[in-house]
């Protein structure tokens, strides 16, 4: 990344960014968009394959139609309009890893325009229009691997050649790389809470090409824009526009002009690096699909389809807030995947309450699965678990010290909650009170310097008090007894 001296440093305030996004989300169908082999990741490559896929001369595609389903309800979640008609057309162009030399995509005619997703940045909430969502195949994927006896050598494994894809495309409302990240991901968000696709970066299924222009602030004209393609994380992505706002002000400010082209950014060094010019708009040759009937999804389908549209994350946030009483941040990490939304909502239903339960689940369970590098399926202790402790917190019979205590030997041993709290024979805060009693004596009589401030009127000594009693009874005292007894004893 550039430094504080780079001279673009001084000049930002002159410009402003714009930035587009395209998405494409690979769809956890099955099978292939037009095809039966199986929509599998990590197999043998060249293995889930036919004669459709690889191109070969009379084979005819099939349309698959889960593949629609999940693209229109991935449309509807974003807020898209559905076209009841749209056409796949063919995307020429010759590459090593598309056997047919083309690509079914769609292009004039999609399945879906003008949605939006809603981002807040910096307090500020902000409309980031989609321009279109469609449905495409993917492309195969070339293996670049060093091999005995020779340095490096290039493979093609056509797995993914075929696998259903939706390219969402934004409009040109993002201002800052901050807006970008958010945009990627509240969008990821709400693809996995749809389940039409794991997002899976790592795996391909989630990829992003990120439009980058900057222009003098108030001038209506866009710059030059160039992409940078196939970033592999949201925040390299951020990372990569940083620094390409920085090099375009640079070359701008140096009396020089922006290439239009295709970039790579190099995350171990922070730069981008040039791929490809695009000085002139590659002509794809697009042209409608002559073995694929025009896509009806009319309205009894559409219908059927939005039936099954779940609770999406904005709205999820909004009634966790109002049934449960709990905060907005409470509800934001809450509502982090759908899963964890599903379990915290049926632990609050159980609990006497809900607020102990959205903190358990915050300040004990969260941090212990990140310890242990575990999702929240994979907790030892369930939201079942979570809810009885809440409600022996609540009572009163365990401490907020015996919790924790009990949480540990949990995820030390992989049992749920209440299995480890029988195991440990019940235990329950004392309410003995002259057990009590006795061990307030002994630490009043221990601390006469702490006494004579009390009583001297700094009240807020008893805190201290406090701390030592429920030293003293190892965590066993009940902290409400403690505070009652002590403030007789004290004030006596």
């Amino acid at each position: 990344m550039a430094t504080t001296s780079h001279p673009a440093i001084s000049a930002r305030g002159k410009y402003e960014p714009v930035i587009g996004l395209e998405v494409h989300v690979q769809l956890l169908t099955a099978s292939k968009m037009f095809c039966s082999c199986a929509n599998r990741f990590g197999d043998a490559p060249n293995t889930n394959v036919c004669p459709v896929c690889l191109g070969l001369p009379g084979a005819l595609p099939v349309l698959n139609s889960k593949g629609v389903e999940f693209a229109v309800l991935a449309a509807m979640a974003l807020n898209c309009r559905i076209n009841e008609t749209s056409i796949f057309a063919r995307k020429n162009y010759f590459y090593p890893d598309l056997p047919k030399g083309y690509q079914i995509s769609q292009y004039d005619k999609p399945l879906a325009e003008f949605g939006h997703v809603n981002i807040t940045v910096g307090g500020v909430t902000k409309k980031i229009g989609i321009t279109r969502l469609h449905l495409e195949e993917d492309a195969g994927k070339s293996l670049h691997e060093g091999f005995p006896g020779a340095s490096e050598t290039t493979a093609v494994d056509l797995n993914r050649s075929g696998v259903p894809l939706i390219e969402i495309v934004s409009e040109p409302d993002l201002a800052s790389p901050d807006e970008a990240y958010e945009y990627l991901t509240r969008l990821k968000e709400i693809i996995l809470y749809t389940g039409v696709s794991d997002c899976n970066m790592e795996e391909g299924s989630l990829r992003c090409d990120a439009n980058i222009s900057v222009k003098p602030k108030g001038q209506k004209q866009f710059g030059t824009k160039t992409e940078v393609k196939n970033v592999n994380s949201f925040r390299f992505v951020r990372e990569a526009l940083e620094y390409e706002i920085e090099r375009h002000i640079e070359v701008i400010e140096s009396g020089g002009k922006i290439t239009q082209e295709s970039r790579l950014y190099n995350s171990a060094e922070g730069k981008t690096y040039g791929m490809r010019s695009k000085e002139q708009a590659h002509d794809y040759r697009y042209f409608p699909e002559p073995d694929l009937l025009p896509l009806v999804v009319d309205e009894k389908w559409q219908s059927q389809i939005r039936a099954t549209l779940p609770e999406l994350p904005e709205a999820l946030r909004a009634r966790l807030i109002a049934d449960y009483g709990i905060t907005a941040q409470d509800a934001a990490v809450l509502t982090i995947s759908r899963s964890l939304a599903d379990q915290f909502e049926a632990a609050a239903k159980a609990a006497k309450n809900p607020k102990r339960v959205a903190n358990l689940v915050q300040s004990e369970i969260l941090g212990r699965l990140k310890a242990k590098n575990l999702e929240i399926d994979h907790s030892p202790i369930s939201m079942k678990g979570v809810a009885a402790s809440a409600d022996l917190m609540e009572s009163g019979a365990i401490s907020s010290k015996m919790l924790k205590d009990l949480y540990d030997l949990a995820f030390e041993q992989n049992k749920d909650f209440p299995t480890i709290y029988e195991e440990a024979g019940r235990p329950e805060q004392s309410r003995d009170t002259g057990a009590l009693e006795k061990i307030i004596d002994e630490v009043i009589a221990a601390n006469p310097k702490q006494l004579e401030q009390y009583r001297g009127g700094k009240k807020t000594v008893i805190a201290f008090f406090v701390g030592q009693v429920m030293k003293a009874s190892k965590g066993q005292a009940n902290p409400q007894m403690v505070n009652d007894l002590l403030a007789k004893k004290l004030d006596a």
